[in-house]
């Protein structure tokens, strides 16, 4: 075992040590967590772990209402910023760099900004998350006009995080926080406060836990709501995936049998034709037209959030097709 850290000369920060943060709470229910044996604690984690999605669908409304700005700006060609520190930058970053394989996303759309540099993934900067300059100084090096800056933190006070919120409601960009402390420091910096109310943690302070789980159920909600209405899906099926590997080249010609109903051969038959264009060969095999004309359908009906029930143009190309026939 290592010995415990040991603390630089810095002056001890009194003025955090009564944070109002539920997250910074002893839980009763785990004050005995050291004397239980393993399925002991278990059973303490995943009790305090059910309580999270309750926190989350509770902030419903306020998500829909992000989720409504972040499509308008990736629709007019903005971008999606994320900002944070520590396990909520972390969780930023992990949801902007899945949407890529998964809706044929890119950095363009929605992209994350964690405090300390992409090195601070792995390793923790010492100071980073401390710096609210840093954090007004990526906003204003990166980010334009109509760009949304959606700060991450735990504890609703990250000072990186605060200064990225400044700059960008400086500049006049829409902004929004996701947190788990519902009396949230930064509240007051966001357009739009996501704070769900998860409680104190299993281990006090130790917001990797339900707090973190909080904001990445939060980020699953928001981010897949935004791609689907961005017309990235036939229904539940991904249908911009990217084929980057045997396995989801396999998923592509599923999904495909999955909407049509067709042969796995001839649903792979059409996608070859359609020259590995998914999206071609689920008009192709839904309406039964040949891959031109499924072509010049879709490009007729293209990907429009304001189709309310066809975002990807998917049944409009088929119906379009079928009506002609």
């Amino acid at each position: 075992m290592t010995e415990s850290p040991r603390r630089d000369d810095a002056a001890i920060p009194l003025d955090l040590v009564d944070l109002p943060s539920p997250t910074e709470e002893r839980n009763p229910a785990s004050s005995g967590l050291d004397a239980l044996d393993s399925r002991g604690m278990v059973d303490v984690i995943l009790a305090e772990d059910a309580k999270v999605a309750t926190a989350v669908q509770q902030q419903a409304e306020r998500i829909s209402e992000l989720v409504e700005v972040c499509v308008s700006a990736i629709a007019g060609g903005r971008t999606v910023h994320y900002v944070g520190a520590g396990t909520s930058g972390r969780l930023g970053v992990l949801d902007a760099v899945e949407l890529a394989p998964t809706f044929n996303a890119d950095d363009s759309m929605v992209t994350a900004h964690l405090a300390g540099g992409p090195g601070a993934f792995m390793t923790a900067v010492e100071g980073a998350e401390d710096d609210p300059e840093a954090g007004a100084a990526m906003v204003r090096e990166v980010c334009q006009a109509g760009d949304v800056v959606i700060g991450l933190a735990a504890s609703g006070r990250t000072p990186f995080v605060r200064g990225a919120l400044q700059a960008a409601r400086e500049a006049g960009m829409p902004t929004a926080l996701i947190s788990a402390n519902p009396r949230a420091e930064l509240a007051g910096e966001a357009d739009i406060a996501i704070l769900p109310d998860v409680g104190p943690e299993v281990v006090t302070g130790s917001t990797r836990m339900k707090a973190g789980t909080a904001q990445k159920l939060t980020l699953n909600a928001l981010s897949t709501a935004t791609m689907v209405r961005l017309g990235t899906t036939f229904g539940n099926l991904m249908i911009d995936v990217r084929p980057t590997n045997a396995k989801l080249v396999g998923r592509t010609v599923r999904m495909l049998v999955q909407a049509s109903g067709e042969s796995a051969e001839r649903a792979g038959e059409v996608l070859e034709a359609a020259e590995g264009s998914v999206r071609v060969a689920l008009v192709a095999l839904l309406s039964g037209a040949d891959v031109e004309r499924a072509a010049a359908a879709l490009s007729e009906h293209p990907r429009d959030p304001q189709r309310i029930g066809d975002p990807a143009g998917i049944r409009s190309s088929v119906d379009a097709l079928t009506t002609e026939d």
